[in-house]
């Protein structure tokens, strides 16, 4: 059963964080609309558009983004005030323990967690696919070269290489296709340029050159233009940054084992990211005890120190978490490590606070 304080500190605890979040939106909102207005008025975006494509769904892509840095913000501000006020003296003298006055918070940052593993796992998804496919007609133009120097295994000992390519015209650029077995170069097939064929739904080559490694002999063919069937879609191109954050839970985990199946080597982006959606949510409870382990005991200075001291933790959480994210992409932590070292990090922090907490 729910008390009255319970009831009391929930009812802070959601009305903070919902204020808070709500009023930064709105500034974000403001500030976003004024740097883009330009973009809007030049490409003619449909006001329809504008509120219900774009910024409807940029709202929960920016709740998402600092959910966690302001439900610490949160518990810090309304629990510094409580103690100001007097109001924590009277209920730990009263007989509750520092650990019953957390059973209201944990309650809260359940359903906060609970809040956002859903939105980030299958609501965000399908807001994102609408608000990036806004953004790439009215806002950005889509020129110029993707990426240079392009590497990807597209099977089991099958590698290809562009130097430069062209995601508008859907060319390559100096391609290379290697086989290599055993640590050995079987043949080696290159091109000047590599360009998709949508309605054959193969790729032509263009200047290309066949070259076949054997014991005894070599093969060696050259011509003009070739239709050859690849391993690799142009849709791959434009995967990794920003549609992974198109992909719901299940999608994203379909698209692993794919990708894992035929021997990619370059989805440890996609590991992290999956690792982080089932992580993320407990930083909720970590934050929320260590928001509160520090702010039920009454300060000099007021509540602006237990907020400053706030921010700076919130942020050390966010770039240890950036910093963790780095290492697994780069190949030196495992994507489930890099996405939970974090928690068990700041959860020890945590424990260590709640111990010192007042009681």
């Amino acid at each position: 059963m729910l008390t009255i304080i319970d009831r009391y500190i929930i009812k802070k605890f959601l009305g903070t964080f919902v204020y808070a979040i709500a009023l930064v939106v709105i500034i974000s909102v403001v500030f976003d609309l004024s740097e883009k207005i330009d973009d809007f008025l030049k490409r003619d975006a449909p006001l329809r558009g504008i509120l219900f494509d774009y910024y409807l769904n940029f709202i929960p892509y920016f709740v998402n983004l600092f959910s966690h840095l302001f439900i610490f913000i949160s518990v810090v501000f309304f629990t510094s005030r409580m103690a100001q006020q007097t109001e924590i003296i009277p209920i730990i003298n009263s007989g509750v323990s520092f650990w019953r006055l957390m059973r209201p918070y944990f309650i809260t940052a359940g359903i906060l967690a609970v809040f956002s593993f859903m939105l980030n796992n299958f609501i965000l998804p399908h807001a994102n696919r609408n608000r990036l496919e806004f953004e790439n007609t009215f806002i950005y133009t889509r020129s110029g070269f993707s990426d240079n120097n392009i590497h990807r295994q597209i099977s089991p000992g099958q590698f290809a290489y562009f130097q430069t390519y062209n995601p508008i015209e859907n060319r390559g650029y100096r391609f290379t296709l290697e086989v290599i077995v055993d640590n050995k170069l079987i043949s080696k097939l290159s091109a000047e340029t590599c360009q998709w064929d949508s309605l054959k739904n193969k790729w032509t080559l263009k200047n290309y050159r066949i070259h076949r490694f054997g014991e005894m002999n070599e093969y060696i063919k050259t011509g003009f233009v070739l239709d050859t069937t690849i391993n690799l879609h142009p849709s791959e191109f434009k995967r990794r940054s920003t549609n992974v954050q198109t992909l719901n839970y299940g999608e994203l985990n379909d698209f692993i084992e794919k990708e894992q199946a035929r021997g990619a080597g370059d989805i440890e982006y996609y590991m992290v990211e999956k690792y982080q959606r089932t992580s993320m949510p407990f930083a909720a409870f970590i934050l929320t005890l260590i928001g509160a382990a520090l702010s039920t005991r009454k300060v000099r200075g007021g509540i602006g120190v237990n907020i400053a001291i706030g921010f700076v933790i919130s942020f050390a959480y966010i770039l240890f978490m950036q910093v963790s994210s780095t290492f697994a992409i780069n190949g030196s932590f495992h994507p489930a490590l890099a996405a939970w070292v974090p928690n068990i990090i700041f959860a020890m922090l945590a424990v260590y606070l709640a111990v010192k907490a007042p009681k």
